[in-house]
């Protein structure tokens, strides 16, 4: 964007900013002993990590996560004001936010409801006497935003992203993934042995008998292993062709037959239009289970996964024991969040649009759009410019290419108009109450979207939150305010941070749509094959440059990275850092260099934003879990794994051969 097309407050706040001085990294966060060319991860804020331990409600910690957390703080202020008034309109955004925060956070009232909420559940899922029970039982809880045994979600056809359609994914499952109710490795056999006392432990606080409880909680497993057993693992999930089976919706009987489709899509207001079965095989294995699994292991399972998703929303027993096993066994957190930040998260999970507008209205200034709508357009030409330059693609897929990156479409912010959550009854009586509520009123209207043209103004993200993604089938690049903060994004930084941080991460995201799943969906966002052979298999041998690269990242002794699982991240972290650093080159041109601060250049500055933002430390357990099921690499690798592929990092700290952060070329990946 020029400067000419600027709105007039922006450019006067830009001509402020500019007046004054902007700020460079943080000096103090360095490592004045490390060594940028041995460890830059260490080097970059390596004096922060070491000065500002992760607090024991955390499984990682940084500046980034920190801001995070900040952030929620800011939540917390908006929700405290919404809730203190009771005058609202019944149904405004002000009332739904306010009244649902004010009945999470009265701990004395959940407390001495103890499981009253969700006896009721309990006694009608207890009560089932027939196969047909169970299916309305699951059609209840697909309402409330239960998903088991599969889930229905509308999103773009894979072949035809211009009109919604109902996808059936695979669900049900209550470990992290498939592979941890069979993988041998003594983590894996400790968490199913932790499992089982968890699960019989929640059901002995609904009130079950202990023994009981324990034949339950091994009911569950059982069930849920036969599942995992149907499932696409990891890597699996990650190829879009295994998950593209278009359904005739008469063809649903065939998969399972036992089960009544017609009578669940009217009763949820679905089109019986065809569908997309992402996991035919484990739709199959529901099939078997509703043919021959005997009723009382179905109750069993379904109460268990009532009370699994109920258990935050319940007293404080159930809150402590589901902690227990998913926040301190799995991520090694020791303690809770506070429950004001738990109450936080949660309004935003469910009604995220109704309080986003207060969060804009004060943490998204319109500089801040401006000066990203910016940083956007030059990262993306900066892509163009790769493209164009890369010597192993032929002239025909180049076209292709950049006929794709034409098409990107950046969401800043927030969107163009908030949902109005019409409908939703939130009242200060019963968190879990306001928590159906709300899940229903998300499923319907999501649901409602199935049989139509696509809505391309929709969100995938609320405005506050930290985080940001890219959707193929759109071929969109989405950046809420809530990531637009600092260490992220600061209108007092200078450009180098600015493109460091969130430059790169606009890089990451763009890239997304060029990586190993992105590349294989073309310009308007169909599921096509747009390469030539000898380039299609040229990109196949640059992707596994960087799975041979991750395969011997370690976090402990035996526990490396799975290469193939954070090709993609790993792809978009690689391509982001180059193209942002292009981006930011160009961007200078005409302006002159940017000053030296802290005795760093700018170039220094920029690598080192970049290091500072994504410098995250994490517990091993988080770490544990994330190379077994998370496409992120941990952060270590993330900061050195990228960087040390590209030259221009060496060049900047005059990096030499044989140092560590400096890949042999013959080693040396580069993808885009």
């Amino acid at each position: 964007m020029s400067k000419s097309s600027l709105p007039l407050v922006a450019l006067l706040a830009m001509s402020t900013a500019s007046a004054g001085a902007l700020h460079g990294i943080q000096p103090d966060d360095i490592n004045r002993q490390g060594n940028a060319c041995t460890d830059f991860y260490d080097y970059a804020n390596g004096a922060w990590r070491k000065q500002n331990p992760i607090p024991d409600y955390m499984d990682r910690w940084s500046r980034r996560w920190q801001s995070g957390e900040l952030n929620k703080e800011r939540v917390r202020d908006i929700l405290t004001e919404l809730s203190a008034r009771k005058d609202w309109p019944k149904g405004s955004a002000g009332q739904l936010a306010g009244d649902f925060y004010a009945a999470c956070m009265d701990e004395s009232r959940v407390d001495a409801l103890g499981s009253k909420p969700v006896q009721p559940w309990l006694r009608e899922i207890g009560a089932i006497d027939d196969g047909a029970g169970v299916q309305r039982m699951i059609g209840k809880l697909h309402d409330a935003g239960v998903g088991v045994p599969f889930v229905l979600f509308a999103g773009e056809d894979l072949r035809e992203p211009s009109q919604t359609i109902a996808h059936v994914y695979a669900g049900g499952l209550g470990l992290p993934d498939r592979d941890y109710y069979f993988k041998p490795e003594p983590r894996f056999v400790e968490a199913r042995a932790k499992y089982l006392v968890h699960v019989a432990k929640m059901f002995e606080l609904a009130g079950t008998p202990a023994e009981q409880a324990q034949r339950d909680a091994q009911t569950v497993f059982d069930f849920e292993k036969r599942l995992a057993e149907a499932s696409l693992d990891n890597v699996q999930l990650r190829n879009p062709k295994l998950q593209d089976n278009p359904t005739a919706f008469a063809d649903l009987s065939k998969l399972a037959p036992s089960f009544d489709w017609g009578r669940y899509f009217d009763a949820a207001g679905v089109p019986r239009n065809a569908v997309n079965v992402t996991q035919p095989k484990f739709l199959q294995q529901v099939e078997k289970e509703l043919a021959t699994t005997p009723l009382p292991q179905w109750k069993t399972y379904l109460q268990w996964h009532l009370l699994n998703t109920a258990a935050d929303s319940l007293s404080q027993p159930f809150v402590e024991e589901n902690f227990a096993f998913n926040g301190k066994f799995l991520t090694g957190a020791t303690q809770m969040k506070p429950r004001w930040k738990r109450c936080a998260e949660l309004t935003d999970t469910q009604l995220g649009e109704a309080l986003g507008q207060k969060y804009v209205e004060k943490y998204f200034p319109p500089e801040a759009k401006a000066r990203m709508q910016d940083m956007v357009k030059n990262i993306l030409a900066a892509m163009d410019d790769t493209i164009g330059e890369l010597a192993w693609m032929d002239d025909a897929t180049k076209k292709k290419a950049l006929e794709k990156r034409s098409t990107f479409v950046a969401k800043l912010g927030y969107p163009d108009k908030f949902k109005d959550y019409q409908g939703v009854a939130v009242s200060r009586d019963s968190a879990w109450d306001n928590l159906v509520a709300a899940s229903r009123w998300n499923v319907t209207d999501n649901r409602s979207q199935i049989g139509k043209p696509t809505d391309r103004s929709r969100w995938g993200m609320t405005p506050p939150t930290s985080n940001a993604y890219y959707n193929p089938l759109q071929n969109e690049i989405v950046f809420p305010a809530g990531i637009l903060q600092s260490p992220a994004f600061d209108v007092n930084a200078t450009d180098a941070v600015n493109y460091g941080a969130i430059g790169v991460v606009i890089g990451h995201e763009i890239s997304h749509g060029f990586d190993d799943q992105g590349a294989q969906f073309d310009a308007k966002g169909r599921l096509s094959n747009w390469w030539t052979p000898a380039d299609g298999k040229q990109f196949a041998a640059k992707g596994q440059c960087v799975v041979d690269q991750f395969e011997g990242y370690f976090i402990e002794p035996g526990q490396h990275h799975n290469g193939k699982l954070v090709l993609g991240e790993s792809i978009g972290d690689l391509a982001g850092a180059k193209i942002a650093y292009r981006a930011y080159l160009k961007s200078r041109e005409g302006k002159g260099p940017e000053p030296t601060l802290d005795g760093f250049s700018p170039e220094k500055q920029f690598f080192i934003a970049w290091g500072q933002f994504r410098g995250d430390e994490t517990r091993l357990e988080t770490q544990r879990t994330m190379i077994q099921g998370d496409p992120h690499p941990v952060a270590k690798y993330r900061v050195n794994g990228p960087l040390s592929n590209l030259p221009a990092f060496q060049q900047v700290f005059e990096c030499k051969a044989g140092d560590a952060m400096v890949r042999a070329e013959a080693k040396r990946c580069e993808v885009w």
